[in-house]
């Protein structure tokens, strides 16, 4: 136990002197080019999530380290290796999901270690030619505070705060990082409830609204190559049919440099139930005319309601779990969902966390047949 401890400790101590160099080494400010953010999202090509990494949390891990958090999910220590078997399966973007709260000071203050740290895994992202989304990812549910009127404004307090660091901390990076402003939070049933359509609909949108205006307020007035990054704005719940709602606002952005984000697990019968539950029985099997036809209805939904209209569509997150089915159904539903949002000229990106889908030992995928379905539709008409 206590050589595990001293290895744990020379582990995290040796990261936190690579992040220092990293750091220290960091050039003048890149040049942003002139080009859309609907040209951005299509030369992103397809992507993939560092998932369960560094938006890991709980009260159980200690806080004592970076590699703590970095780890206390399953993943290995992330390595540039790691980062470059990524792009040598032949993904285009790497979605960096990030719970900042995990160390940060009572005034909000992100610890330096844990900032010098994902700074690093986005470096050698960008150094393997990856684009790169980077977000304030889930982390202990203080979002939740945003539907309440004695914490809402103590909320923007924390989420201002911590933009406003992130983005002094990349303002000289170049238009392959992308801010995300919040994954999937951004919706509160003790407000409005969907099902029962009980609350106030109008009040639950506008905080969203207010917080991805907000967003970009903040970035743009930061200074630097964020006066006109490329910027991807959560959707309502990231749900498709809520956020194609007309009260679902884009934000007023004076570049016009802004996509917006959904994520798709449906039916969540099939992408997320592995045993039965009380609200659904687990489906193993995908693939019937119903199926694909609901596919094809929410991927039209986003089609008509941004891209058609000239707003890139990100689809941030999609996958499937994999314990009660086969890899032939995996295999079914992954490509057809990536086909479905790649033809009509949105970036799917596959969520995955270690050992899922992709090997961080070996630095490889574990289905090469998915893998190579997968990149083939790369290859489709758009």
């Amino acid at each position: 136990m206590k050589l595990k401890k001293f290895v744990t400790a020379v582990t995290a101590a040796a990261i936190v002197i690579s992040c220092m160099s990293s750091c220290a080494e960091a050039s003048a400010a890149e040049k942003m080019r002139d080009i859309t953010t609907m040209e951005l999202v299509q030369e992103m090509g397809l992507g993939i999530n560092l998932g369960n990494t560094f938006e890991s949390c709980g009260g159980w891990i200690s806080n004592t380290s970076v590699t703590n958090y970095e780890t206390g999910w399953g993943s290995p220590v992330v390595t540039e290796e790691l980062i470059q078997g990524y792009k040598n399966c032949g993904f285009g973007v790497l979605r960096i999901p990030v719970a900042w709260s995990n160390m940060m000071s009572e005034d909000y203050t992100i610890n330096p270690d844990y900032l010098a740290r994902v700074k690093q895994v986005v470096d050698w992202a960008l150094n393997a030619d990856l684009y790169v989304v980077l977000n304030i990812h889930w982390d202990g549910g203080w979002f939740d505070g945003f539907g309440k009127d004695d914490k809402r404004e103590e909320c923007f307090k924390k989420y201002e705060s911590g933009w406003s660091q992130l983005t002094a901390a990349f303002k000289d990076y170049g238009d392959k990082l992308m801010f995300e402003s919040l994954n999937e939070e951004g919706g509160w049933e003790e407000i409005w409830n969907r099902y029962s359509n009980q609350g106030d609909k109008e009040k639950s949108y506008s905080i969203l609204n207010d917080i991805n205006q907000r967003f970009v307020n903040i970035v743009r007035k930061s200074g630097g190559n964020n006066a006109k990054r490329h910027l991807l704005i959560a959707g309502y719940n990231t749900d498709i049919e809520l956020t194609c709602d007309e009260a679902f606002k884009m934000p007023d952005d004076p570049e016009n440099r802004c996509a917006v984000s959904v994520h798709y697990y449906t039916p969540a019968t099939f992408a997320i139930l592995e045993h039965d539950a009380d609200w659904g029985k687990a489906q193993t099997e995908w693939g019937s005319d119903s199926d694909v036809a609901e596919l094809n209805k929410y991927m039209d939904m986003m089609k008509t309601n941004f891209v058609d209209k000239g707003i890139p569509v990100i689809i941030g997150e999609y996958g499937t779990s994999t314990k009660n089915k086969t890899p032939e159904m995996i295999r079914k539903y992954l490509t057809s969902v990536c086909e479905a949002a790649y033809t009509r000229r949105m970036c799917p990106v596959l969520w995955d966390v270690t050992d899922h889908f992709y090997d961080r030992r070996n630095m490889d995928f574990k289905d090469p047949q998915l893998l190579e379905e997968l990149m083939s539709k790369k290859e489709l008409e758009r």
